[in-house]
Parts: structure tokens; sequence; C-alpha cells
């Protein structure tokens, strides 16, 4: 039996409505997920809260946290948080944004600024202290107190030229060098600075052509060499040894400092200013080596076969 015509439209109509509630519904799910991708995408933890307090959407990011916070900045496992929130209707929506970078540089700036204040206090009387230690040492020039005198000199000076340099900012002047110049400045260096063990260095035998900065690289290596003293002094060995190899690859000139002293035990904080793991360290040599390095378009890291540093330089 065939159906009245306004049965039959009534029945194609609700054909029609069903098939738009299932592509309303597709569409719906397919918004559904967008809307949670771009949630899940933000850099921010993000609670989106109803009017009875529960929850009804959050990203992966709110895991770091065991409650949902107020707003301001709140610190939770050793990084920082500035906590925000707003309202869209009935709905609470609040973002935890990490600045523990941003603490970070600030605190940094504020150490930097006070580093260099105090070493420009020190500079004056250090150089007055050195004048007359000169003259002292033209009257007594075999005098191991006035030897030990000079190279804890020598020492508070490279503190204060590290302090410095990181406080301003490195600018490189390069020039072109030869290798023996700049390990015979070192040489001269390293002689003074103390130690109670039997310690060889050994510095590279090719004498070849350097293109940089030849002040900043003499306190890279300068920094990476007394680290290394210290580092045997605290082992427990009584015969050290220091070695640096020098080769080319490629456009690269590449330079390998090792040791056999103490492991280093945190290596993590290697290159952080003002974080040191040795006893004597004030936490700036390495940080303003990598600094430097970084201003040749060259990199520093560890060695992986041996306990030591890989430099490596663009070849000009």
């Amino acid at each position: 039996m065939e159906l009245p015509k306004s049965q039959k439209e009534l029945l194609e109509n609700l054909e029609t409505l069903i098939n738009q509630t299932y592509i309303i519904e597709k569409e719906f799910k397919e918004l559904k997920n967008i809307l949670e991708g771009v949630i899940e995408f933000l850099p921010q933890a993000l609670w989106v809260i109803d009017e009875n307090g529960t929850i009804v959407a959050q990203n992966s990011k709110t895991k770091e946290f065991n409650y949902i916070p107020q707003d301001g900045e709140i610190e939770i496992n050793n990084k920082y948080f500035l906590i925000q929130s707003s309202s869209i209707k009935n709905k609470k929506i609040i973002s935890a944004t990490d600045i523990t970078e941003q603490k970070r540089n600030e605190r940094l700036i504020a150490m930097g600024q006070m580093a260099a204040h105090l070493a420009h206090e020190i500079r004056n009387p250090i150089g007055s202290v050195n004048i007359y230690l000169s003259l002292l040492r033209k009257k007594c020039p075999q005098n191991e107190i006035l030897d030990e005198m000079k190279s804890s000199l020598l020492r508070v000076e490279r503190i204060i030229k590290s302090t410095l340099l990181f406080s301003k900012g490195i600018k490189i002047n390069p020039k072109t060098f030869y290798l023996k110049e700049l390990f015979d400045e070192i040489d001269n260096i390293i002689k003074f600075y103390p130690h109670t063990k039997n310690i060889k260095i050994i510095y590279p035998i090719k004498n070849e052509k350097i293109y940089g900065d030849f002040d900043l690289l003499l306190l890279v290596f300068q920094n990476l060499i007394i680290n290394a003293i210290d580092a045997i002094e605290e082992s427990e060995i009584e015969n050290g040894k220091i070695e640096i190899i020098f080769k080319k690859e490629q456009n690269k000139n590449i330079f390998v400092i090792t040791d056999n002293g103490k492991k280093i035990e945190n290596k993590d904080i290697l290159f952080e200013p003002f974080k040191s793991t040795k006893t004597k360290g004030h936490g700036l040599g390495l940080a303003l080596s990598k600094e430097i390095i970084n201003k040749h378009n060259g990199n520093i890291d560890l060695c992986k076969e041996k306990k030591g540093f890989i430099i490596k330089l663009p070849n000009k």
C-alpha cells in the first residue's frame, strides 16, 4: 500500500534530518579533535574549568602539577611558572607558562652586574700589589714566597678578566698567528700556577697558522689546562698528564685536550655560568670558554673516548 504524499514527505524529511545529524556529529567530532590538538600544541599547561569547578579540558603539560594553581608565580620541581586565568561565559581558563629560563637570565644579569662591580673594585689594588711584587722580585729573584704570591695574583687576575669579559660581552678581534706563539705564552703563564704533583703537559708538535682572537683563545686554553691541573691535584694519582692534540679535518682546526685527573662529576652544569664542579672553581671559566669558541663560529664539547674536551674552529 502506497503511503500518502504527506507521510512520504515527512519520512523523506526525517531521513534528511537524520543524515544531517550524522554529518553534524561527524563535523563536531572533527572540530573537537582539532580543538584538543590545539590545546595540546600550546606551550603552556592549560585547564578549562566549568562553573562547578570540574575540569572539562586540559593538556598533557598539566601532569607536572598535582593541583590547579592560582594566579601568580610558583616554583615546582626547580621550575618557575607564571599562572594566569581568564573567564569566557561560564568557563574559566587557567594557563601555566614556564618562565624558568627568564628567571635564570634575570639572576645571571644581576650576578654579572654585581661581579663586574666587584671586579672593578679589586682590579686597582691588585695592580698596585703586582707592581710592588715585581720590585721585590728584582731584589729577591729566587724566593718561593714571592713565587707563591705571584701565582695567587695570576689566579685573581684571571678571575677578574673572566668576570669583566662575561659581564661586558665578548667581541673578537681575529688575526693570523702560529700555534707555537699561543702555547709558548700559555706555558709561561702555567708555570706560575701552583701544584704539588708531577704534571707533564704535552703541547702540539705542529706549528700551524691559526686564525682567531689570540688573547681570547689564550684564555680558553689557559682555563682548560688549569682545570686539568686542578683535576689531577684532586685525584689519587701522583703523576699527571695533560695532552693537547691538534689536527685538521676538512675545513676545521680541531684541538683535543685530555688529562688523567679526577673525573667530571656533574656534566649537566659544566658550561653553566656561576656553577662549578671544582672545589676551587668560580664557575665562569668553562662558560666563558664556550662563549668565546661560539663567537669564533666553533664549538666545544666533552670528548667521548677520554676525559677531556674537544674544540672545533673554522679553518680560514
